[in-house]
């Protein structure tokens, strides 16, 4: 798993306001994370958007420099502006050697079906995601599935995975990860029979007369 080194320092104060103006000078405020507390930090946008580049796709971890000391970290959540895209608040969690930690690990499926080569199938992906429970040494970056040999009718399941020795796997084991389905025919709509239109009976100009008054 990749590593990244980050600068980091301590917020003095906190809140909307003082995190607004943090961000207008190019940083980015974040928390981290530790059992049952809490440290509000900061580091530069300039540092931390190549690694949230990254960590958004892997499960990396992350060496934080606060204050003359060097915490181990990984990416737990993170915000951006719905409107803009750009990065507004980091949460880590910050990790162990010993200890072990849940986080969810990405999905990448590799491989063409053979039920999508031969018979026109549509592959289907699941989830994304699996949690997992490690030390952080046995985490891997991400967790790459084989979808070659599927054909159509096939899934491939949390359960068919096979992960290293000392891993725990916490998502339900039948979630669906990838399947191929049988794709769907465009079926042609019969035509529809134009309802002739009920004919409009013209008042004469006595008739009209008479109801405006």
């Amino acid at each position: 798993m990749e590593k990244f080194v980050l600068n980091a320092e301590k917020r003095e104060k906190t809140g909307k306001g003082v995190a607004r103006q943090l961000r207008n000078k190019g940083i980015i405020p974040c928390v981290m994370y530790r059992g049952g507390y809490s440290i509000p930090i900061q580091i530069t946008a300039k540092e931390l958007l190549p690694f949230m580049n990254i960590a958004t796709k892997e499960k990396l971890f992350v060496t934080l420099k606060l204050n003359g000391e060097e915490k181990q970290a990984v990416l737990q959540d993170y915000q951006v502006d719905p409107v803009s895209g750009k990065l507004l608040h980091v949460d880590f969690l910050e990790v162990s050697a010993t200890e072990k930690i849940r986080v969810t690990v990405p999905v990448i499926l590799i491989g063409e079906p053979i039920g999508v080569k031969q018979d026109n199938g549509v592959l289907q992906h699941g989830i994304s995601e699996i949690e997992i429970e490690a030390i952080p040494e046995k985490i891997p970056g991400h967790i790459e599935v084989d979808v070659s040999q599927l054909e159509v009718g096939d899934s491939i399941h949390v359960r068919d995975i096979k992960f290293e020795e000392g891993i725990k796997v916490i998502s339900d084991p039948d979630e669906v990860i990838a399947t191929v389905t049988v794709e769907e025919e465009e079926v042609e709509a019969a035509p529809v029979e134009e309802t002739p239109e009920p004919e409009v009976i013209k008042k004469g100009k006595k008739a009209e007369k008479e109801e405006e008054e």
